[in-house]
């Protein structure tokens, strides 16, 4: 997957942003939503966070307090770096990150959760709450028109295809999953739930 993630940098914000080959998806109340899900980040009280999996910086960039993002793509962080220069970057593995326990407040993570299989989920856990008393995870809602565990086929703008492991959420389900917590937010395209 870390070619996948290499290649799609520039490009991922395009997902956020319905462009490129998202242009034309029929989303309703998409924007809406995302300006909630940012909305509710920034509302979050100010924190020593560290966003694992922080792709471009796009979500990094609502997180209040002192932010350091790791991801294991040079690419995103790149993307990051510009996108949100606040934060502190570092590339490493979501799996075995490279802190000291509890040297965060807050993990924070964003559509990184859903795409770990069995046995990945629970070393994310077990990291995540080495490093943080608190981990705050966004992820994609559960809906009538998806599955809740698939395989997708993804399309990338230079023509590759990659097969990429996705889960979707009911908050209240994901916050017993992760052992007790509440939703932050809820909506047709995304869930925040803080443990």
């Amino acid at each position: 997957m870390k070619t996948y993630y290499e290649r799609r940098a520039r490009e991922y914000d395009d997902w956020y942003l319905g462009a490129g080959r998202f242009a034309e998806r029929e989303r309703p109340g998409w924007d809406e939503e995302v300006a909630a899900l940012q909305a509710a980040l920034n509302a979050l009280p100010g924190a020593r966070t560290l966003d694992v999996a922080c792709g471009t910086g796009f979500l990094t960039r609502h997180l209040p307090g002192e932010v350091v993002g790791l991801d294991q793509s040079a690419s995103m962080l790149a993307e990051a770096r510009r996108q949100a220069p606040q934060a502190e970057y570092v590339l490493g593995d979501a799996l075995s990150l490279p802190f000291p326990d509890d040297a965060f407040d807050r993990l924070f993570t964003a559509h990184f959760y859903g795409h770990l299989e069995d046995g990945a989920r629970e070393a994310f856990l077990r990291e995540a709450r080495r490093v943080a008393a608190e981990v705050v995870i966004v992820d994609s809602a559960l809906r009538p028109d998806v599955e809740p565990e698939e395989r997708q086929e993804r399309i990338l703008n230079d023509g590759s295809r990659w097969e990429v492991y996705k889960r979707y959420f009911d908050p209240e389900e994901l916050a017993r999953e992760l052992g007790g917590g509440r939703v932050l937010d809820a909506g047709r395209w995304f869930v925040v739930v803080q443990a």
